[in-house]
């Protein structure tokens, strides 16, 4: 007798709440905006490419227990504390670019350690220890950048300083001239069809070397290959062509996203992944089997700002300047949303998650505007209208993911569950 699976459609719809609300809301967008569906991919394509990085980089600390904590803002300041620098030595292009992150990564690795240690000993509260956390680490920051650069250290190269005042001015341009403007994305260029050749030529060589090497299972093997396969017939339409001509990849910077993704699978592999989500499910139960819980607290940390700060990097290299006092709190707001719109929670998160939910809440972004102009008539209005579905919309995933989570911990079922080990 042969079993048939059952799907449980109201409980899938029940968990992915809030990333159906965002699909139906982004085809509504799109038909009222009446926006051509090739401007659309070139735009989410260009928001992919600064953006994913810097979502992807929250999966470890949130697998470790650590959630979505303030630590993506600090590595986004260690960045532009690097940036800073990199334009006041006057070392453009990818040189610079180059420059920023050697020194961002020590940077961002002392930062990570201390708001690590600082977290451990705020076991239990942290949500609001990340909070007060926040307010005082922009503050600091606000101080070095008010204050001690351009003052107690002086800046010498033209346009860091805030004229007729001190301090560093409000938006920094990282014009090619100068700046890391596109340092990283024009290193390769390529037109949306030779990329997806490339990248499918790659993603399949290194699937069936995992498989060679028992890395990885045939199935899964054949079902990714198959997608490949499905994504380059696909292109061979003529209108799936004309949906995509006007996109250029910037292949090393979509490139460099791969190897996160990779490296997020790999590292879980590890003993050290193994142990971010021994600690991520039950500290108690991690610290019984003999794990450093503290150290590994510290290190998810530590890589949370690290490749945060190289996310922010890759930011501000494709928009071309840096508003110096509130980029690093809005791509901190922003990353946060985005995963939790994929169908991540405070407690779990994927490769896969963060790019739907990165690749959703751009739609959004892109597709919003068009339809508030449509129903108002006015740019500026739709732009308030953008900013208030948008802010609407993470308040809204953040209230029902925490419902979720409540009512999981009233289902009898995982009381009873979570209860036998103690009983054991």
């Amino acid at each position: 007798m042969v079993r048939v699976r059952k799907y449980d459609i109201g409980g899938w719809l029940r968990k992915n709440v809030v990333m159906v609300m965002f699909i139906i809301l982004c085809v509504v967008g799109m038909a009222l905006g009446r926006m051509q569906i090739s401007f659309v991919a070139m735009e989410l394509f260009n928001r992919l490419a600064r953006n994913a990085f810097i979502v992807l980089a929250l999966i470890i600390p949130i697998v470790a227990g650590m959630g979505i904590n303030f630590a993506i803002t600090i590595g986004a300041m260690a960045a532009q504390i690097s940036l800073l620098w990199v334009l006041e030595w006057r070392i453009p292009g990818i040189g610079g670019f180059a420059t920023a992150v050697a020194l961002t990564i020590p940077i961002s690795a002392l930062f990570g350690l201390l708001i690590g240690k600082l977290l451990n000993k705020m076991k239990g509260q942290e949500m609001i220890g990340g909070m007060i956390l926040g307010f005082f680490a922009n503050g600091l920051y606000q101080l070095l950048f008010l204050f001690i650069f351009g003052n107690l250290i002086p800046l010498k190269a033209p346009g860091l300083v805030i004229k007729g005042s001190t301090g560093v001015a409000n938006t920094l341009d990282l014009s090619k001239a100068t700046g890391v403007k596109y340092a990283l994305d024009n290193l390769v260029k390529l037109g949306f069809e030779p990329a997806l050749y490339l990248f499918a030529g790659a993603i399949a060589a290194i699937l069936v070397l995992l498989f060679l090497l028992k890395k990885l299972k045939l199935s899964k093997m054949i079902w990714v290959l198959g997608v490949l396969l499905a994504c380059v017939i696909a292109i061979q339409f003529p209108f799936v062509k004309d949906l995509f001509k006007s996109v250029r990849v910037p292949v090393i910077t979509f490139a460099i996203v791969g190897l996160l993704c990779a490296f997020n699978v790999m590292i879980m592999k590890t003993r050290l992944g193994q142990q971010f989500r021994a600690v991520g499910q039950n500290r108690v139960v991690a610290n019984a089997a003999g794990i450093n819980v503290d150290r590994v607290r510290v290190t998810a940390i530590v890589f949370s700002t690290v490749l945060a700060s190289l996310g922010h990097l890759i930011y501000a290299q494709h928009m071309g300047s840096l508003q110096t006092y509130g980029a690093h709190e809005q791509v901190g707001l922003y990353a946060g949303a985005a995963i939790l719109v994929g169908g991540a929670s405070i407690a779990k998160a994927t490769n896969g998650q963060a790019l739907l939910g990165c690749i959703l809440f751009h739609l959004l972004f892109i597709v919003v505007q068009g339809a508030g102009t449509t129903l108002f008539g006015n740019a500026t209005i739709s732009e308030f209208f953008r900013a208030f579905i948008s802010y609407g919309v993470i308040a809204l995933s953040l209230v029902m993911h925490t419902w979720s989570a409540v009512a999981k911990k009233k289902d009898p079922e995982n009381q009873m569950k979570s209860a036998a080990p103690k009983a054991a």
